[in-house]
């Protein structure tokens, strides 16, 4: 699934930062237990029994207990392992190195975990203790594990890893499928990854089906990035609809002991493909989960938004996924934002690695707008009805596909007349709800937002439309809000009821405003150059999925970082004297001028913290919506157009969705800028028909101006609670 590469592997990554021992280990087990020569008698081994508190993540739990003469050590969602004694105080088991740590008083008050060089990197976790109880926290079934090549309608062979609960083949419980569909291939799913990456429905019990895509690890013919839907009158008329149904169509036929129910989800990539699979639906699909879905890959998803391309993530991922048949990460020892700037445009990046010849790169360069191709792509217009109960999850910092979700929720729900259209939006970046997500960078929400989510919606979501069991109660939505940290549940999303318009105005001498202005004029100006443009994060900028690449938490960085500059705008309130409470879509509304052809216009709306907020919080800068557009599509995303230099133009669009309390005591800030390099490629600030191969002598410093009037009132638009 894309979440395999662009959030840390939740299926596996996600396992080992909490502190679980997986399959990955097994092969040390031999190696360990010769090491492990001490027998220590059990009222010692007693002095280490009880449960431990991951020090950074406080909802990870582990727990140690004895039976007989050994000691066992799991978590809720990490397999048990036997500890081994290698001396008092220092446990091994499948490369996991446990150092017991004690108190003044001598008794045991927490340990350090960590794997040993090479297998994790040397990286240490803390936890204490906080009960002297040791108890079972985990539910694991085991699963068997078996493999398949299906024939398609064409006559290509898809490869499957199908896991059932050990015995359920024979002993009469009719199960039915889970699938995921993925390209990122299926080697690592096992029975440790279902039982720990989805521990509820694994100790429920489905079979778990997992597929590579066409064309993709060992699975036959040609892969084709997200594949458009077309009609289906020929044999040879494939697509992720009909590989989807000829899949379940021999699950049902070739494994036994199935109930003839079929649920699908998937992260990302993999989401665009549960969303597949409930267009032109396979009858015995009775439940999907698209989350984070790629839905419109130029509109707002990976690709483009608002015309701006995504220029590091197109040149990476097209790389991962085009280049091999397996998705080889791209590395850089280099500042990233030093070889964009260096090769000046996207073909000159493209060609420095000679990536310009792979498909989707092609189109990248000779089709920069919303033309027929990528139209053709997009998911959203196939979804005029609603086939199956669909279950929309998506990140409030999802740093890739945020657009995806609320689209997709928003195409379905005008539809919805059996009310079976559910959407989950929480505090989380890309895939980070399969975590405990207490935590996303220096941000503490003060709860295990992921592991309420899995257990109250996800689970009974599938447990309800799969099983027909109770316990499924969402409505509509459930949103996480922000600043106060509190679940809240709609009927609708945006919410339709107990909520009003409001607007904030950027004004002259850049402040920010509920009142409209009532005379003004300029409200800020600054000189754009894109020989000096604005970096999206903190550099060195790696590649977006190499070693030590902070890329999966920068719409969480503070922005200090670049505020300060001058080819920049600020607009602030003044000390909030009461909490405000931004719901919903919120919308840019910029009236602009440039003295150039052309301009992008990127627009953030930011909670600054006050001074005396617990560290590292003082005066931090957390946007909480952003999104760029790009001038030269004001009129159309078919067909740019040259800017009028000195004109005022309006400039409106979404900057996507938002549930958040800016608390009494922070203010609220705009910035607006010009540039969110190398995330984005530099505008030339002069009309070219394709900025991908505009030339060096294009790009020329404009003077940009932001009015703030009662003619020309720009201001941001979203709905607070009545």
């Amino acid at each position: 699934m894309k979440i395999r590469c662009c959030c840390a592997m939740v299926f596996s990554a996600f396992l080992m930062a909490s502190a679980g021992v997986l399959g990955a280990q097994e092969a040390a087990q031999k190696s360990d237990a010769s090491k492990a020569a001490v027998l220590l008698p059990a009222s010692k081994l007693d002095e280490y029994v009880g449960q431990y508190r991951n020090a950074t993540e406080p909802d990870v739990v582990s727990s140690v207990y004895r039976e007989g003469d050994k000691l066992y050590m799991e978590g809720e969602r990490s397999q048990r392992v036997e500890l081994q004694a290698e001396s008092a105080d220092q446990f091994v088991s499948r490369g996991l190195r446990v150092m017991f740590v004690r108190d003044a008083a001598g008794k045991v008050s927490g340990l350090t975990s960590s794997f040993e060089s090479g297998r994790r990197g040397g990286s240490n976790e803390n936890e204490e203790r906080f009960s002297d109880v040791g108890v079972r926290l985990n539910h694991f079934r085991e699963y068997s594990r078996s493999e398949a090549m299906i024939p398609m309608r064409d006559g290509a062979k898809l490869h499957v890893v199908i896991l059932r609960p050990v015995g359920s083949e024979t002993s009469g419980e009719a199960l039915p499928f889970l699938m995921t569909r993925t390209p990122y291939g299926t080697g690592g799913d096992s029975s440790t990854s279902v039982n720990s990456s989805k521990p509820e429905l694994a100790a429920s019990g489905y079979i778990f089906v997992f597929g590579d895509i066409r064309g993709r690890y060992e699975s036959e013919g040609q892969f084709v990035m997200n594949r458009a839907i077309v009609t289906h009158t020929k044999k040879k008329d494939v697509d992720e609809t009909t590989d989807t149904r000829d899949t379940i169509d021999w699950l049902l036929k070739n494994v036994p002991n199935n109930n003839g129910s079929v649920g699908v989800l998937g992260v990302s990539y993999p989401g665009f493909l549960a969303m597949s699979a409930g267009i032109d639906a396979h009858p015995a699909v009775k439940a999907i989960s698209p989350q984070a879905p790629m839905t419109n890959v130029w509109m707002g998803d990976d690709f483009f938004h608002n015309g701006a391309f995504r220029e590091t993530y197109g040149f990476d991922y097209v790389q991962q996924l085009e280049a091999q048949k397996t998705d080889a990460r791209v590395e850089s020892k280099e500042d990233t934002f030093d070889f964009f700037l260096r090769n000046v445009n996207f073909a000159g990046a493209a060609d420095a690695v000679k990536m310009e010849k792979l498909p989707t790169a092609k189109v990248f360069l000779t089709q920069p707008a919303y033309t027929k191709f990528w139209q053709d792509m997009a998911v959203e217009k196939h979804l005029t009805k609603v086939e199956v109960p669909t279950l929309e999850v998506g990140g409030w910092w999802d740093q890739e596909d945020m657009w995806g979700t609320q689209a997709e929720y928003a195409a379905l729900e005008p539809h919805d007349v059996n009310h079976e259209v559910f959407l989950v939006l929480g505090p989380w970046n890309h895939g980070g709800w399969g975590g405990t997500t207490r935590h996303l960078g220096a941000l503490d929400f003060g709860a295990a937002a992921g592991d309420q989510y899995r257990k109250t919606i996800e689970a009974p979501f599938f447990e309800k439309y799969l099983k027909g069991r109770a316990g499924f109660d969402l409505k509509d939505t459930a949103s996480f809000r922000t600043g106060v940290n509190e679940w809240e549940r709609y009927d609708a999303w945006p919410p339709k009821t107990g909520f009003h318009e409001a607007k904030l105005y950027l004004e002259e001498a850049k402040g920010l405003s509920f009142n409209a202005p009532a005379a003004g004029g300029v409200a800020a100006e600054y000189v754009a150059d894109p020989a000096n443009p604005v970096p999206y994060r903190n550099r060195p900028i790696q590649a977006t999925y190499g070693t030590g690449s902070m890329w999966r938490t920068w719409l969480v960085e503070d922005q200090r970082f670049v505020s300060g500059r001058k080819d920049l705008a600020n607009f602030e309130t003044p000390v909030l004297d009461h909490d405000v409470t931004v719901t919903g879509d919120v919308r840019a509304d910029i009236f602009a001028a440039t003295t150039g052809s052309d301009a992008d216009w990127v627009v953030k709306l930011i909670d600054v913290y006050p001074d005396d907020a617990p560290a590292p919080m003082a005066v931090y800068q957390l946007m909480i919506v952003d999104e760029i557009f790009r001038g030269r599509y004001v009129k159309s995303f078919e067909k740019p157009e040259a800017l009028t230099p000195g004109k005022v133009t309006e400039f409106r669009w979404s900057l996507h969705g938002a549930d958040h309390t800016f608390l009494k005591g922070h203010r609220i800030m705009v910035e607006v800028q010009s540039s969110w390099f190398p995330l984005y490629d530099r505008n030339p600030q002069t009309f070219v028909p394709n900025i991908m191969t505009a030339p060096v002598s294009a790009y020329k410093a404009e003077t940009q101006t932001i009015y703030g009037s009662a003619q020309y009132p720009s201001h941001l638009e979203f709905s607070e609670p009545e």
